[in-house]
């Protein structure tokens, strides 16, 4: 009874403090997951003296964490927003991935001197962007929906083919002809596994008549985990499987729709912090040294070569301007997938493969620092950031459910040619209205005649079926003025 009190007492510690981490990270324009892992580390037998060096158990809680991270990736993703990145983010998380093993693989075989299924294993494990990473650091940064859309649905999807070539590569047996039909194979199967159970899913939740609203984020949450189960049973791509599962439920019309974002997206920083804690504390310092060359080595080609052309050559049919093409070479961030994954060839018994581990858990450290902290700047510095762009405000409310409708919340920034349009003039599509204005601290109802201001706030009322058209006419005007019709501006 008294070791389950201490567990629980120092769980929901390193949770509150991991919260707080937030904010904190916030503020020094750090990437929150980097402090998750130092807590870990803190946690770890070279500080606070716990050992805990079970290779398999955290490969294990790390496929079920990012389940869960990619079930709230999927489920907060809005699929208008996304669309028209589809076949670039497919492209990044097929074509780019190939390509970057082999860059990455080819180089460390001649810079480092491994064999070249080793140097090939590193290659794979290392070009994994990580989801939770992209998630947490794009989606505040104001770029606009093509690239954010680009970049979401790569580390959703990449994550199955990095898996499948890291488990061909860490075993024993000789790899066939027929490896890349059972690649084929494994991500068709889950990508229809996921669709299907999503559809169904969705259906069956708003036939249903549960008890209590809480209910509906669970059944939810569980269909995208059974979407990764039914995935691996049927020997597809569990983690594709959830993901499109995720994707369909998520835009689908659920019961009580923004409870289950609202837990989804909780249920996701849970499952992040637990994750990177739980690598900080597997994490031995003592070791890292040791790798400190070859990891830089490798985080150098990765970063400066293997990236670049795997983006070049993924983006080559949709013709992406070079700015874009750049920011999509520093987006690759790295979080805790390539660490769970590069456990699977050291619980395999593969010889190095524990270096492999110790360095890419240095390269996620540096990349993260080095990448998430100047992403901002360099999407700036590139003229990507877009303001004033809408966001989506989550609302617990189960009316707003009922009546089929949603909140849209617009800040008009520095720049935006929202700036003097008139209420008469904003000409939102019929089903969405303007509901109240923030100015200067002091809300009020709008007028036909009010003009529109820089740091002004929208709160604007739309159903459903007006939802995406609504947004395009805010972006539109955002970027071309209250002539955007005009000037061929859709807001896409």
């Amino acid at each position: 009874m008294g070791d389950i009190t201490v567990v629980l007492g120092i769980g929901a510690a390193v949770l509150l403090i991991s919260v707080i981490a937030v904010r904190v990270s916030t503020r020094l324009g750090l990437p929150s997951l980097l402090l998750y892992l130092g807590i870990g580390v803190l946690l770890g037998e070279a500080v606070f003296g716990i050992k805990f060096d079970d290779a398999g158990l955290t490969q294990s809680l790390g496929i079920a964490a990012l389940v869960l991270i990619l079930t709230e990736g999927g489920i907060t993703t809005r699929w208008h927003a996304v669309k028209s990145s589809l076949w670039l983010g497919v492209a990044l998380s097929t074509v780019a991935v190939a390509v970057s093993v082999a860059v990455t693989g080819t180089a460390l075989h001649f810079l480092l001197g491994l064999d070249w299924r080793m140097a090939l294993l590193w290659g794979a494990v290392l070009s994994s962007t990580d989801a939770a990473a992209v998630f947490s650091v794009l989606r505040s940064l104001g770029v606009g929906a093509r690239l954010t859309g680009a970049l979401e649905l790569e580390s959703g999807l990449n994550d199955a083919p990095v898996y499948i070539a890291v488990v061909l590569l860490a075993s024993a047996d000789k790899i066939s002809w027929t490896a890349p039909l059972l690649v084929v194979y494994e991500l068709a199967a889950g990508a229809l596994i996921g669709v299907l159970l999503g559809l169904f899913g969705a259906a069956a939740l708003r036939r249903a008549a549960l008890p209590a609203t809480g209910l509906y984020p669970l059944a939810t949450v569980a269909v995208c985990v059974i979407a990764y189960t039914a995935g691996d049973l049927a020997h597809a791509s569990g983690f594709l499987a959830t993901y499109v599962a995720a994707l369909a439920l998520g835009n689908a019309r659920l019961p009580h729709r923004a409870d289950t974002l609202s837990f989804a997206e909780g249920l996701g920083w849970l499952a992040q912090i637990g994750l990177f804690v739980l690598l900080g504390l597997y994490a031995a310092p003592t070791r890292l040294l040791d790798v400190l060359v070859p990891a830089l080595i490798a985080g150098v080609v990765l970063t400066f070569v293997a990236r670049p052309l795997s983006v070049l050559l993924a983006s080559l049919p949709f013709r992406v301007p070079w700015r874009e093409q750049v920011f999509l070479s520093w987006s690759g961030l790295r979080g805790a997938v390539p660490i769970v994954f590069a456990l699977i060839p050291l619980i395999q018994g593969v010889e190095g493969a524990r270096q492999l581990v110790d360095a890419v858990f240095v390269l996620v450290v540096v990349l993260t620092v080095v990448q998430g902290t100047t992403l901002p700047f360099l999407a700036r510095r590139l003229g990507l950031v877009r303001e004033g762009e809408p966001q989506e405000v989550q609302v617990d409310s189960s009316p707003l459910d009922e009546l089929s409708a949603e909140l849209l919340q617009v800040h008009i920034q520095r720049g935006s040619k929202l700036h003097g349009v008139y209420m008469t003039e904003l000409r939102l599509p019929i089903g969405a209205t303007v509901s109240l204005v923030v100015r200067s601290g002091k809300s009020f109802t709008p007028q036909p005649t009010t003009r529109l201001q820089i740091g002004d706030q929208l709160l604007i009322v739309t159903t459903e079926e007006a939802r995406e058209a609504a947004e395009r006419r805010i972006r539109a005007v955002d970027r071309a003025g209250r002539y955007a019709r005009w000037k061929g501006e859709t807001g896409d």
